[in-house]
């Protein structure tokens, strides 16, 4: 019972959470991780092995991560960055064939969650709220711009007056013109979301994002409001969704009835620490799931609301390393 954890990266907790997990099940059990480059992952450092693999866009990238499997008997893949998303949903059934199951939601829920204009669409279509999106020749300042398939904050302003527009944000057609939420008069929230292999929300958790570095949160509280009630209503059942959804909304500070849906990345996001040590245990829930063949129950209750998460940088060494 081996698990693979692809792009791994930093997310060093994430890898311990599942190493925890698997070791209750199976005492014998693996947490391997893949970078494009392992020696300078600190995960793959934490991991219980790790290989390097070829750029996403290498013709053989698929192929070099089922060898592996196969080598080291994984079965199972979680995987953590937008931009491999699509490639290993596409390539599921692939995996399936080989024994190997991959924690991934369908081909078509994942191509819209990764085109912001798609996921406005989905959002209202789910009677959920979207920041209005201006004519490029009609808009209202000051307003906020992001690409339609960015990640990480790259790409993003805000503009507070004309003389903040240059020619690129007219011409690049992937900009998205919104309308601004103050940070003033609205709270931030990543909610994390799990749900089962029939695509039923099991699980919400409210972050309120308190301090972001880079696009990852560094300080974030669980709180349990009326998100919760809120997404389970509108969001109950996703067609296609599986596993962990990272969620970002709006909420009004004086009125939670005002809720604006962000977005949606369809992976772990750089947070989920703090969810899975709430009480959340998306970890657990997934090798029960996916590898035990148990049925997940609700769990909306289960996690420890008004808890604060403070994060650090932290060192880890490799002895005799060559470059």
């Amino acid at each position: 019972m081996n698990i693979l954890i692809t792009s791994a990266g930093r997310r060093v907790s994430l890898v311990k959470s599942f190493q925890k997990e698997l070791k209750k099940i199976d005492s014998s059990g693996k947490v391997f991780a893949t970078d494009s480059d392992p020696f300078l992952s600190a995960a793959c450092q934490v991991a219980d092995g790790f290989f390097k693999v070829p750029q996403l866009h290498v013709v053989n990238y698929i192929d070099v991560l089922i060898d592996f499997c196969k080598i080291h008997s994984i079965s199972l893949i979680v995987p953590t960055i937008d931009t491999e998303l699509f490639e290993l949903a596409k390539n599921k059934v692939r995996f399936e064939k080989q024994g190997i199951a991959v924690v991934i939601s369908s081909v078509e829920f994942v191509s819209k969650c990764r085109n912001k204009r798609q996921i406005h669409n989905f959002f209202i279509q789910h009677n959920i709220t979207v920041a209005k999106e201006y004519a490029k020749d009609n808009f209202e300042l000051p307003l906020f711009i992001k690409p339609s398939d960015g990640s990480r904050s790259v790409d993003t302003y805000l503009i507070r007056s004309e003389s903040d527009l240059t020619p690129y944000h007219f011409e690049n057609k992937k900009l998205m013109f919104l309308e601004y939420l103050d940070h003033d008069h609205y709270d931030e929230f990543t909610c994390d979301l799990y749900f089962s292999k029939d695509h039923k929300l099991k699980c919400v958790v409210p972050r309120k994002r308190l301090e972001v570095r880079d696009g990852e949160v560094y300080k974030a509280l669980t709180v349990n409001n009326s998100l919760i009630p809120y997404i389970k209503k509108n969001l109950k059942y996703i067609e296609g969704a599986v596993g962990c959804l990272t969620t970002q909304f709006f909420m009004h500070k004086t009125d939670e009835k005002l809720i604006y849906g962000i977005e949606i990345n369809p992976r772990f996001g750089g947070g989920y620490p703090l969810t899975y040590l709430s009480g959340a245990n998306f970890s657990k829930w997934i090798i029960e799931e996916h590898m035990l063949e148990k049925t997940i129950e609700e769990k909306f209750d289960v996690w420890e609301s008004d808890l604060l998460m403070i994060r650090y940088d932290d060192e880890i060494l490799v002895h005799g390393y060559k470059g």
